[in-house]
């Protein structure tokens, strides 16, 4: 019965209530664990490296595996969730991810923590490849900021709480426990989205899985990884001239391909709607700047100032808990304010934050610390739920899934590029590494928030009748 009610629930009238209270925790248990997996393991990479006899640079493809393997996989899943459901293919994912978190757990050497590492990915871009086209089913089309709301606070407070979470687990059990911890949440949200989580409309008759283009995609995203990790650890320049040439010709092919298909993994398509391009390149700039900020931080913040793991951890605390004061109030308000205007305003006062952290007394109390970085939590979570609800909106219904795996992707993307940003300034700059990447995260916002501007000129899809 429970799911010939979900067969009936279109964008308009959204799930009814108490259902749909139900349904939102399924995705926040789900999007929250995998989302945090993905740092979580940063405090620990030492331990690991000790306890399993690794070098420190082998030892960082535990982090570097399932990053790869999520990005890699992000589309293929959203276009088997467009193809046979988006609750079908979250489920799927739960139950990969649990499965994998225990492998993980009971990993005794690096080969086989890495490859438990890899399927785990695999889990989580299948989570977070639909979670947001679930979310366009589960609220109304008028409500739809209040839901993307709690998922733009759910997605912001795991990444900023990874490294506090990190510290708890390992201050009272092994890093195993930072693999075993997911598995119950995993389990519960598994066992909500049986009976809670919606169907989704139904597909398109002609439309099916091409593993062609997921080989490609696949291709595409490892070889343009591999060379951005190329150029971070100053590897050979032949070797990264490879690697650079290796994805232009395979990302031009896998480009060719898709624009000559009618249902395209890439969803090229949605990219010549202004509005939802000009908000994914919003994104990729917003996370460029967040991951600058939250990597090159605890160096400076430990290296510079003396703070221990723990404590940095706790500084970092302010963050999460600003972005949850403040995403309740951006859901409510991208209702009643264009999301051009409201994410101009988010990545402004992100900017502001970011700049502050670069003018702090040259030795900062902890509450000197702690209120900027709220103010940059605040504003990261005032823009990333215009915009997310933007994209999502802004496409076609049976385009959900591509829109969001293109929003999964974005934010993946632009961690990385963050990520092997730090990587090249670090080495570029020892001493000013931290100053300068706060000072390129504060440009990166600045241009998100004057892109932001620009959207204004397009009307707010979430108010389209």
């Amino acid at each position: 019965m429970h799911l010939n009610r979900a067969m009936a629930i279109t964008e308009t009238e959204g799930m009814p209530l108490p259902g749909r209270y139900l349904a939102i925790l399924t995705i926040a248990l789900g999007v929250s664990t995998s989302v945090i997996t993905g740092t979580i393991t940063n405090v620990a990479l030492p331990t690991i490296s000790r306890d399993l006899s690794t070098d420190p640079s082998m030892t960082i493809w535990v982090v570097n595996a399932f990053q790869l393997a999520t990005m890699v996989a992000l589309l293929s899943f959203s276009s088997l969730g467009e193809i046979y459901g988006y609750r079908r293919i979250y489920l799927f994912g739960l139950v990969l991810f649990s499965i994998t978190s225990l492998l993980c757990a009971l990993s005794t050497s690096f080969w086989m923590l890495t490859l438990s590492r890899v399927l785990q990915g695999f889990g989580a871009a299948a989570i977070n490849s639909v979670n947001t086209a679930l979310l366009r089913i589960i609220y109304p089309k008028q409500q739809l900021g209040r839901g993307m709301g709690i998922n733009a606070f759910v997605v912001a407070v795991s990444i900023a709480a990874g490294p506090t979470f990190a510290s708890a687990i390992l201050s009272l059990g092994s890093w195993h426990w930072l693999f075993a911890v997911n598995i119950p949440f995993a389990v519960a949200a598994f066992i909500l989205g049986i009976s809670y989580l919606p169907l989704n409309p139904a597909k398109t008759l002609d439309q099916k899985f091409d593993i062609t283009n997921s080989m490609m995609n696949a291709l595409t995203f490892a070889l343009l990884i591999f060379t951005m990790e190329s150029i971070a650890h100053d590897c050979s320049r032949a070797v990264i001239i490879a690697l650079a040439l290796g994805f232009m010709v395979v990302c031009y092919f896998f480009v060719r391909r898709q624009l000559s298909q009618t249902f395209p993994m890439l969803p090229l398509d949605l990219l010549r709607i202004p509005i939802f391009s000009l908000s994914i390149i919003n994104s990729i700039f917003s996370f460029m700047a967040q991951m600058l900020a939250m990597i090159s931080l605890p160096f400076f913040l430990q290296n510079s100032l003396g703070r221990s793991d723990v404590a940095t951890g706790l500084l970092f605390t302010a963050w999460p808990i600003a972005s949850m004061v403040a995403a309740p109030a951006a859901g409510y308000l991208v209702e009643k304010i264009h999301p051009g205007i409201l994410g101009a305003i988010g990545m402004l006062t992100f900017a502001s934050g970011l700049f502050l952290l670069t003018v702090m007394p040259l030795w900062p109390s902890d509450m000197d610390i702690m209120w900027r970085l709220a103010v940059c939590g605040a504003g990261f979570s005032l823009f990333q739920t215009p915009n997310n609800s933007t994209i999502i909106s802004s496409a076609p219904v049976n385009r959900s899934g591509g829109a969001s795996g293109m929003l999964s992707m974005a934010r993946l993307l632009g961690q990385t590029i963050g990520a092997t940003l730090v990587s090249m300034l670090f080495g570029l700059a020892h001493d000013n590494g931290t100053q300068i990447c706060l000072y390129l995260a504060f440009a990166f916002a600045i241009i998100a928030a004057i892109i932001s501007c620009i959207r204004i000129s397009q009307p707010a899809p979430m108010k389209k009748k």
